[in-house]
């Protein structure tokens, strides 16, 4: 089945780093298209004001467009061609650029919304990992927003082929599992390890039982427990179904000491993943963006994070 996802792209190290990832993928991932879109820099409101009423001036914001328009599609034709350099066929990858309207962020968004992608990628940082670009902010922004597609961010360079896909039993955790069995779907190589951080009360509730604490928190251990069993059985289902076999799938349960974003960079890293999928939200206040989540995108480090909605 066809995959199409956005890559909203443009000069910088992050954006390459973005496209490299996702050129990886068409290996794993069958049917993958691409459309690389590209924001054109805002014009000049006062240009814009005075070509209203003054024909050199009109003249010259005509001008202007048409460079920013030649030079946006100069662009994408240099990234075209060498996504099909690395193997991509021409007709995979559609370009699309249009003039800054709202703001790129903003205009990204409209653009996905309208469209429905199955994920629209972004690049996070540079190489050095200290400062941010207009990629850097502009990912920091769509990640605050909510999307009707998962926001994938790409940190630096992951080049592993394995998979973590951190789960709590919610609902999206269980769209996180959609996605990952679509995308995947007839792959008999990709390894996808399921990881659950185990709940605590304090996680459901602030408020001190004193007496009552041990045994509210095993009434929690034990329903979190009976839930989390429930999900893995459907999620393995629903990759069997996707083609997978239950060789290429591993499950692992962490009894933290630590906060549950934490567990799941320190899993990453000591596992040797490249990709981490987490849905935004879950059960109890600390799972998904809100805390979780968002602790794994800002710790992230040559991780691509999958943040579906």
């Amino acid at each position: 089945m066809k995959k199409k996802i956005m890559l909203p792209v443009d000069d910088s190290v992050q954006s390459k780093q973005a496209v490299d990832y996702a050129v990886r993928l068409s290996s794993l991932v069958r049917g993958l298209h691409y459309v690389l879109f590209h924001v054109q820099p805002g014009i000049s409101g006062f240009l814009a004001d005075e070509a209203k009423t003054d024909f050199k001036a009109r003249q010259q914001l005509e001008k202007v467009m048409e460079k920013n328009a030649q030079d946006a599609l100069g662009l994408l034709r240099q990234i075209k061609e060498r996504m099909v350099r690395d193997g991509i066929q021409e007709d995979r990858i559609e370009v699309i650029t249009q003039a800054k309207n709202m703001g790129i962020a903003k205009d990204i968004m409209d653009w996905a919304q309208q469209h429905i992608y199955d994920a629209v990628v972004v690049g996070r940082r540079g190489l050095s990992g200290l400062q941010k670009s207009i990629m850097g902010s502009l990912t920091a922004k769509l990640a605050a927003q909510p999307m009707v597609c998962p926001l994938w961010v790409i940190d630096g360079s992951p080049t592993s082929d394995k998979i973590l896909l951190a789960v709590d039993g919610s609902e999206s955790s269980l769209k996180a599992v959609d996605h990952l069995s679509f995308m995947f779907e007839g792959n008999n190589t990709v390894k996808i390890t399921l990881f659950h951080v185990t709940l605590k009360l304090s996680d459901y509730c602030e408020i001190n039982f004193e007496d009552r604490a041990s045994e509210l928190e095993e009434i929690v251990t034990q329903g979190a427990r009976r839930c989390v069993d429930r999900f893995f059985a459907h999620a393995q289902d629903k990759f069997k179904k996707a083609g997978l076999e239950e060789s290429q799938l591993e499950i692992q349960v962490s009894k933290r000491a630590m906060g549950g974003g934490k567990a799941i960079i320190d899993e990453a890293n000591k596992g040797g993943y490249g990709t981490v999928v987490v849905g935004r939200r879950g059960t109890g206040q600390a799972f998904f963006i809100g805390s979780v989540s968002k602790y794994v995108l800002d710790k992230s480090s040559d991780l691509a994070l999958w943040l579906v909605s």
